[in-house]
């Protein structure tokens, strides 16, 4: 008997083992403030490929130093940040699992204290501390965070060579696949979102036109790189908020999105705003679900997915292709093995170092 768990999933020329996924979680690690990776990282990414995870995405990475969360951000906008992401990604396949990286800029949610700083400062930075200018499609800030400046022409072309230089340099790094960060109120987020867009030119307005960033920035990636390496986006589909991004509108641009040669839709919700979401075990899902049906692109579930059983679940009955599990990895690295043990089918994920112990 077999799995869909332990089915493996090919997009384009990349295999993946299985579909129990990581996603990109911030870390907020990088002490140097230099966007370079630290042994923290190898240590991190790598218990979930010993752990036998099919797919592991790094964390939000900024394609320009503005374009991180924090000073303690990941960065691939150099050539030393690429070469300290290779002996990472060269471990990860090593156990024989796929790695791709979240290419991210942060925009107006930018220029902030890290998650864990040490003096547990919180919000936007204060000059003293390196605060930079962030950027937006509007001047319109996020509530308690600095107003940011609004995106000129100029600026435009800035952001979407940035994400095409970082695309190049993390294949050069080794990197199977690249994922496009457009949800959680970041920069092509808050372009989707007409809460946070208040444009009069080409970008604003319309969902064509506040979806015109994000696939010109799909143009401008899937056009530099070869045709054998996914590209996926992730998305809020709902802001959860009246006059926000609705899952009929996400429906719209997946179906571009799809057209423009995105191979999967990883799917999460709200972070434009603050909003009341209503949590629960597989609460994002039903979207996922209806982007896989009506868009026809594979899509990937996200949010308190903790259980094998119920990972199952969500594939057998069609609401993904592959799910991403987050915090239950960070308790339990070792669940995809444990996984296969529930479901009683061997998929070989054990290391052989760890075979002894499930004699």
């Amino acid at each position: 008997m077999t799995h869909k768990l332990f089915e493996p999933l090919t997009l384009r020329g990349v295999t993946f083992r299985n579909r129990i996924w990581v996603p990109p979680m911030c870390q907020y690690v990088v002490e140097q403030h230099d966007g370079v990776p630290t042994p923290w990282h190898l240590a991190h990414l790598g218990q979930f490929a010993i752990g036998g995870a099919g797919a592991i995405i790094v964390e939000a990475t900024g394609v320009v130093p503005e374009g991180r969360i924090s000073p303690r951000d990941l960065g691939l906008w150099n050539d030393e940040q690429r070469d300290a992401f290779a002996p990472i990604v060269d471990f990860v396949h090593a156990q024989g699992a796929q790695i791709g990286i979240q290419l991210a800029h942060a925009g107006r949610k930018a220029s902030t204290y890290g998650e864990y700083d040490a003096e547990g400062k919180t919000g936007s930075l204060s000059p003293e501390d390196g605060a930079w200018t962030t950027v937006a499609p509007s001047a319109v800030a996020f509530d308690g965070l600095a107003t940011p400046e609004a995106l000129d022409e100029a600026g435009l072309a800035e952001v979407k060579a940035a994400f095409v230089a970082a695309a190049h340099r993390a294949l050069d790094a080794g990197f199977d696949f690249l994922e496009l960060h457009a949800a959680h109120g970041y920069l092509l987020h808050s372009f989707i979102s007409p809460l946070s867009n208040q444009r009069t030119d080409a970008y604003g307005g319309s969902l064509e036109n506040r979806s015109r960033l994000l696939l010109e920035i799909v143009d401008a990636v899937r056009a530099e790189i070869a045709d054998t390496v996914p590209l996926f986006v992730r998305l809020s589909a709902t802001d959860w908020t009246e006059g926000g991004v609705t899952i009929d509108e996400t429906v719209q641009l997946a179906s571009w999105l799809k057209e423009h040669g995105v191979d999967l839709i990883d799917v999460s919700t709200g972070g434009n705003v603050l909003a009341e979401i209503p949590v629960g075990p597989g609460y994002q899902t039903p979207f996922a679900s209806r982007v896989r049906a009506e868009a026809g692109i594979p899509t990937g579930a996200v949010g308190i997915i903790n259980d094998p059983l119920q990972a199952e679940h969500v594939l057998v009955t069609g609401q993904a292709d592959a799910v991403l599990i987050g915090r239950e990895l960070l308790r339990n690295p070792r669940l995809p093995i444990q996984a296969q043990e529930a479901l009683r089918f061997d998929a070989g994920l054990v290391p052989g170092p760890y075979r002894r112990a499930h004699r």
